[in-house]
């Protein structure tokens, strides 16, 4: 495991030629005055205790609006069965631009907000009984109030998720915005309509499934829907992430930070969303595909490859400034009209030296899922399907398995 090394605010703002960090604050490791399980000292931090044990993402492109309050459950697969100490982790933020930012934009702080109570429990399908519903507690209390952008933990409480079977997040929550994820149709995901569970896409949902099982290497894969897993068959748990988290899982955990709509240029406000996938020992990066078609919020255009490059190279530096080790991906095609795949083009002739010249390392996302014949033709679609997915998550092993199933020197 390597040494966590913290960003801090002393960290230098970036320059234009990339591959520097931005000062900006790390998440909160506790609320000042709360009870965290344990101490969080400059060498011990949470995020290396609890690490993810759902492939799933949970992080923030949309928000809800519950004022009356509601309650909402998700069924997570799990990396690993058993029995563990379970932690979640919260951000009160969105994460990621949703569309033009209309309904949900990055940086967009929820509003105070009410949990009334929290559960995990366990079921053997979606829509099935839940078993050993257990109470989430805050600072030994059942209901916490969250005010806007606030980052906080829950307490420690100790569950067994049996073989075959889903952890169960069940909770009820109070407010005007609440930041939730779109799950598009990745997880079984419901609200609660007078003792009936009805299906929704958007769902509130803690930022990690955290739980202190031991493994070699922390690895976290942040960007766009195409990471998050959109457009693979519903439930399937066959998306590209979930295949090497299938691998990998007895020595790595893997944290999903994907997100649908979301670009280089979100990330690079290096909020919480980035300073979560700091904590991780490997991280890939897959950006650009939203940064050509619908551009930076607020301004509404596309934007160019030299700007999406930029972005890029300084995200990679924030997380080379952390100790991570750094994957950096091209753009995938995406069938795009003659302008994007120009953009597309071009980005991806300035990707391989732009990851050398910040020291990272380099994938070519693209040449797994593009067409020899005819490159800006998506092979197996935008969405890559589980079939792309499957020819993407082989390519990624046959590189880089033992760098992500052990750590470097380990025997």
């Amino acid at each position: 495991m390597k040494t966590r090394i913290f960003l801090t605010a002393a960290l230098m703002l970036c320059s234009l030629s990339g591959c520097g960090g931005t000062a900006s604050q790390s998440p909160a490791e506790h609320t000042e005055g709360s009870s965290a399980p344990e101490t969080v000292t400059a060498e011990t931090s949470l995020f290396d205790k609890y690490v993810s044990n759902t492939f799933i993402s949970t992080g923030c492109n949309q928000v809800v609006h519950a004022p009356e309050g509601m309650s909402y459950r998700a069924y997570l697969p799990v990396e690993a069965a058993g029995e563990f100490e379970y932690c979640f982790y919260f951000s009160n933020a969105v994460d990621s631009t949703w569309g033009n930012g209309k309904d949900a934009h990055v940086g967009q702080a929820g509003s105070a907000y009410q949990i009334n109570s929290a559960f995990i429990g366990y079921a053997a399908e979606p829509e099935g009984e839940v078993q050993q519903e257990t109470p989430v507690t805050f600072e030994g209390a059942a209901q916490r109030t969250v005010t806007p952008e606030e980052t906080f933990w829950s307490d420690p409480v100790q569950f067994n998720v049996p073989e075959g079977n889903y952890l169960v997040w069940t909770w009820t929550v109070t407010g005007e915005t609440i930041p939730a994820n779109e799950m598009s149709g990745l997880a079984p995901v419901y609200y609660d309509n007078n003792g009936n569970y009805i299906y929704t896409g958007q769902i509130p949902l803690p930022q990690l499934i955290g739980c202190d099982r031991a493994v070699e290497r922390k690895v976290a894969f942040i960007g766009d829907s195409i990471t998050q897993g959109c457009g693979t068959s519903q439930y399937g748990n066959a998306f590209w992430v979930a295949d090497i988290a299938k691998e990998i899982s007895d020595t790595a955990s893997v944290w999903n930070l994907g997100l649908g709509y979301a670009r280089a240029s979100d990330c690079m406000q290096n909020g919480d969303w980035l300073q979560r996938a700091t904590h991780a020992d490997v991280v890939f990066v897959a950006f650009g595909t939203n940064d050509m078609v619908s551009g930076q919020y607020g301004v509404g255009a596309p934007n160019a490859a030299s700007a999406i490059d930029i972005w890029l190279k300084d995200i990679a530096g924030v997380l080379k400034d952390a100790g991570c080790e750094v994957i950096l991906f091209n753009a995938p095609p995406f069938d795009f009209a003659e302008l994007q795949e120009g953009f597309r083009t071009e980005l991806n002739t300035m990707v391989p030296g732009s990851a050398q010249e910040c020291g990272v390392r380099f994938f070519d996302f693209a040449g797994i899922l593009e067409d020899p014949a005819n490159p800006q033709h998506a092979l197996y679609g935008g969405h890559p399907d589980d079939e792309g997915c499957a020819a993407a998550a082989r390519a990624i092993l046959a590189e880089y398995g033992t760098l992500l199933r052990k750590a470097e020197g380990a025997a």
